[in-house]
């Protein structure tokens, strides 16, 4: 039996979604780390420092919430070419 494309797109997009909402939850589990200082690599002063940060916990639960309306879009990709076949096998029968 082939797949249809459709299915095949809402697959797709579950599992980009879980792998998203996966990598999402583990930074927000990730405890926070101090910044860590960089030299600035500007030519205005060669003494200054940036900070730089891991990922914050405000856009790991951003990235979960898209992760999470991504799943659902795929879901019901995948519901409506069910209901699509649906109603083409009830109306060839």
């Amino acid at each position: 039996m082939q797949i249809s494309s459709a299915t095949q797109s809402g697959i797709s997009g579950l599992q980009n979604a879980q792998s998203s909402l996966n990598q999402a939850t583990v930074d927000v589990a990730k405890p926070q780390q101090p910044p860590a200082q960089v030299n600035a690599e500007s030519s205005d002063n060669p003494n200054s420092t940036t900070q730089t940060q891991s990922p914050d916990k405000v856009s790991a639960l951003v990235d979960a919430k898209q992760a999470a309306n991504q799943g659902q879009a795929a879901a019901e990709v995948i519901e409506a070419e069910n209901e699509a076949l649906g109603s083409i096998i009830n109306i060839s029968v």
